[in-house]
């Protein structure tokens, strides 16, 4: 994905704690859709900000309640 900000940028925003509200990281300028969690070593995170988080948990959602009902 071609984004309009540098990597140095993107990290700096991911670690603001100002852009966290618990778990969930909020950002509407940043493009991405994982980021790096708070503490990097515990993995990467949904940005809540973007529509498209919440299509891939629906998606997510609607493909284990499927598998479910089919198997």
């Amino acid at each position: 994905m071609k984004t309009k900000y540098e990597p140095n940028k993107l990290d700096s925003m991911s670690k603001n704690p100002n852009n966290w509200r618990g778990p969930f990281y909020f950002n509407r300028k940043d493009p991405r859709l994982l980021v790096p969690k708070l503490y990097p070593a515990f993995g990467k995170t949904l940005n809540f900000a973007s529509p498209y988080s919440y299509v891939f948990l629906i998606a997510l959602i609607l493909v284990i309640v499927l598998a479910q009902f089919f198997l």
